[in-house]
């Protein structure tokens, strides 16, 4: 006898009408029509060389080369439904593990987390910065929070929110070099971070500025940069989300009214299962609510422009 398999769709239609005892039934259940489950039947029993049923007005009967296959098919589909329930099971219900942008987890997201521990007090938390790619498969991580384009390879990804970038410094600094306008940056010591996007050239050329050779202190993650800013260093290039509390605090001011809008966003990114795990899907409809009164209030004076990028391009990995 052949070992190649049967086609499988007969297989399963066949099942269905075996289980449902009518090639009616069955078409129902499988969203089709009547002939079309006769059809499959049909080309099964061809290609077997047996009749499955025997067919009568009103009913169909099971033969007893039917009723063999029927059983070892029942046998099948339900290993295919065990293994598919382990592949969407959630091992650890009660504790949701983040990964995310150590700024953005400093900066944005564990200053509010208290709120979303508030509404679901029996789940545990694990948030863990780190810029370092996910294997989700070998590890305990439920969701990514990432700053890219949101084209992960294998990964379903949920937008989140845009970000502006825009110039901020001490206080002291500003009073003490007398930088309150764009123009001024020529006196300052200019800080950015190695990300692409947050290139000070790229900046001042998107916003018609011209700066006779930048002077610039390069930190590889916005958190140093940001720390920079705050400690007197100079004029930071920085995202609104994790310097808009030190604006409202006044620990850092703003220069000028111009932000640049750049082509990376914020993503939740994981397999497509793991968005479907209710804790999953539930800190995600948070953490959307909590965006959405952020962006309520982005300064309405700021002059937003799209960036343009000549050569240099970012993508951060999960």
């Amino acid at each position: 006898m052949s070992q190649r398999l049967p086609p499988l769709q007969g297989v399963y239609y066949f099942y269905m009408a075996a289980q449902q005892g009518s090639f009616k039934l069955a078409a129902h259940k499988l969203f089709v029509t009547p002939a079309a489950v006769s059809q499959q039947i049909r080309q099964l029993e061809e290609w077997l060389g047996v009749d499955l049923f025997t067919r009568h007005h009103r009913e169909i009967r099971l033969t007893h080369e039917g009723q063999t296959l029927y059983r070892q098919a029942e046998k099948g589909f339900s290993y295919i439904q065990d293994g598919i329930r382990l592949i969407n099971q959630d091992p650890t219900p009660n504790q949701l593990s983040i990964s995310t942008v150590p700024s953005f987890a400093q900066h944005w997201l564990v200053p509010r987390i208290r709120q979303f521990r508030q509404q679901y007090p029996d789940l545990a938390m694990l948030i863990e910065p780190s810029d370092d790619i996910v294997t989700f498969q070998n590890s305990s991580i439920d969701l990514c929070i990432r700053y890219g384009r949101g084209d992960y390879e294998n990964l379903e990804s949920v937008w989140l929110m845009d970000e502006v970038l825009y110039p901020v410094c001490h206080p002291l600094y500003q009073k003490e070099k007398q930088i309150y306008q764009l123009e001024d940056l020529n006196k300052a010591e200019l800080l950015e971070d190695i990300w692409p996007d947050l290139d000070w050239h790229i900046w001042l050329d998107n916003v018609g500025i011209v700066h006779n050779n930048p002077s610039t202190m390069r930190y590889n993650g916005s958190l140093y940069v940001l720390e920079g800013a705050l400690s007197l260093q100079g004029v930071a290039l920085v995202k609104h989300s994790i310097v808009q509390r030190y604006l409202s605090e006044g620990k850092l001011v703003r220069i000028g009214d111009m932000a640049i809008k750049p082509n990376y966003s914020y993503y939740a990114c994981a397999p497509k299962g793991y968005l479907q795990r209710e804790k999953v899907v539930k800190f995600i409809e948070w953490l959307k609510g909590e965006i959405a009164q952020f962006q309520s209030v982005v300064p309405q004076e700021f002059t937003i422009l799209d960036a343009k990028y000549a050569s240099k391009t970012c993508s951060q990995t999960p």
